[in-house]
């Protein structure tokens, strides 16, 4: 592939790994429907798709101050996309910035789509230390980010994952695992201060009996008939049981702030599957699924 020329405030990264996720997935299918209004009617406005991306910087625009030509970088580009070619271009103040010190671009990836969207989640319901929080799926990429990024808030964690999950969610962090192939987790008799679904495969209603008063349910999802950002937004008018419908918000201070996070070891991202990028289409099909371990990571030529 040839390579572009950076705008004068962009940065050039030559890609060396990148992931498919359920972002991905959705504005490729254009599900649900209402998404054609964003991605495109007709066909999809975005001819390459992919978000997350580790890599080297290859050039710089002539107004770039920030970064320079060799830098090691990592970042999300939701909206432009992009990331699943061997060069991306991205605006020097976008969600960009140096990787971490103790990952490869294999493991760099992966570190910000699922844990955006659980750092959103636990900022918008200003979860603290001392609070319970069960996270349903708690083994996909935001599932095992928001269980570590609780941990490291001190909340308590009771996280609900599959029988082939169960230890390997344990390692993570969490306090208390249930077996959602063996028990109904919305029939649990402990009461949380927040419900963090991640996967998007429950409902307020089906929760709300799990919430200590006062509590909080967020989804990754809209819900049923699309209810949750409804119920957000009345949310203010009422004190009892409440949805939150966070927006996740990418930038670089969110990129620095999961860097820190995992230089310190309170965060490292999960990886279920890894594909060469000729074999782009079996990650899809994987990811379409809805049975994904973490993050499927896809490996361009170059190291990992």
């Amino acid at each position: 592939m040839s390579k572009q020329t950076p705008g004068d405030n962009e940065v050039l990264v030559q890609v060396h790994a990148t992931t498919v996720n359920r972002t991905d997935c959705a504005c490729r299918a254009a599900r649900p429907f209402f998404m054609r209004l964003f991605t495109g009617l007709l066909g999809p406005r975005a001819t390459v798709l992919g978000s997350e991306f580790a890599g080297v910087v290859e050039a710089v625009g002539s107004g770039v101050t920030f970064f320079s030509a060799g830098d090691r970088v990592f970042g999300y580009n939701e909206g432009p996309f992009g990331a699943h070619a061997e060069y991306l271009s991205i605006r020097e103040d976008g969600s960009l910035a140096t990787m971490p010190a103790n990952l490869t671009f294999h493991e760099a990836a992966p570190s910000t789509e699922g844990s955006h969207y659980a750092l959103a989640q636990i900022r918008g319901a200003k979860i603290r230390s001392g609070q319970d929080v069960l996270v349903n799926g708690a083994s996909g990429a935001i599932g095992s980010a928001a269980v570590q990024l609780l941990k490291g808030v001190g909340a308590t964690v009771t996280a609900v994952c599959g029988t082939e999950t169960v230890e390997l969610v344990r390692g993570l962090g969490a306090d208390r695992v249930i077996d959602y192939t063996a028990v109904d987790f919305t029939r649990d008799e402990q009461r949380y201060d927040v419900v963090l679904d991640a996967v998007g495969k429950s409902s307020f209603g089906q929760c709300k009996r799990l919430l200590k008063p006062g509590g909080i349910y967020i989804s990754t999802e809209l819900g049923p008939r699309a209810q949750n950002p409804f119920l957000a937004m009345i949310a203010p008018l009422h004190r009892g049981r409440k949805v939150l419908f966070p927006i996740p918000k990418h930038d670089r201070e969110m990129v620095e702030h999961l860097k820190a996070l995992i230089e310190s070891g309170q965060f490292k991202p999960l990886i279920g599957r890894t594909y060469p990028l000729d074999r782009i289409v079996e990650a899809y099909t994987h990811v379409e699924t809805g049975q994904k371990i973490g993050s499927v990571v896809i490996t361009i030529d170059g190291p990992r």
